[in-house]
């Protein structure tokens, strides 16, 4: 019962989140099976980025290797999963699309992450289980989903263009995604930066996605402002 317990407030989060940002696109809604399947890829592709990083680290340290390996090897993934999928589809088609699946993709690699610590956190107790999953819950979960939003919103203003995966924007987007990442893991693991993240960086990263969605929906061809 425990066990279980412990996945399902593991998993919450993530869901909740999603259902959150696939509600932002209210002029054309995705498919929701599109929506889910970046979802699964997220997840699916934190395996091979964990033994990745788990045999970078090894070499690196664990300091330089959260501040500055983790965050490339996962917003690449992410985006991976994206543009090798539904991006090179008809289903992507409006700007604010990018930060759906964008949100969908590192989601779906938060809430596997997630799981795989609360239940590593249940050897030792239900208590410190429970104590991670409220903690990464509000912290680590919709960190990952904020870091995607801001590549998601440059692929999805690349989307009208010629879909170069090159695209500068889109570099740029990957560029600042994991900027973004790396000051987080740095002010995370440094212990007096959580004051930071909960005060500034968070709030910070939430003003910045609300604004994207909003300027994505603007630019969107079904606004009717076109």
């Amino acid at each position: 019962m425990e066990t279980l317990l412990a996945i399902v407030l593991a998993v919450a989060p993530g869901i909740f989140w999603l259902l959150f940002f696939y509600s932002r696109d209210r002029y054309d809604p995705e498919p929701p099976v599109w929506v889910m399947l970046v979802f699964l890829l997220g997840g699916a592709v934190t395996f091979p980025i964990g033994i990745l990083e788990g045999s970078l680290l090894a070499i690196s340290g664990g300091f330089l290797g959260s501040v500055l390996i983790a965050p490339v090897f996962e917003e690449l993934a992410k985006y991976w999963v994206v543009e090798k999928t539904v991006y090179r589809t008809h289903v992507f088609d409006e700007p604010v699309d990018g930060i759906v699946y964008a949100a969908a993709a590192g989601l779906g690699f938060a809430t596997l992450e997630n799981t795989l610590y609360v239940l590593s956190a249940l050897d030792e107790s239900f208590l410190f289980a429970l104590q991670t999953a409220v903690l990464r819950g509000i912290l680590s979960v919709p960190a990952h989903v904020l870091f995607s939003v801001v590549w998601g919103f440059a692929l999805g203003v690349s989307q009208g263009g010629s879909r170069r995966r090159h695209d500068p924007i889109v570099l740029w987007g990957l560029c600042l995604a994991v900027g973004a990442h790396a000051l987080f893991n740095l002010l995370l693991v440094s212990g007096t930066g959580i004051p930071v993240l909960f005060l500034f960086l968070v709030p910070l990263l939430w003003m910045v996605a609300i604004n994207r969605v909003r300027d994505a929906l603007a630019l969107s061809p079904f606004s009717g402002r076109w």
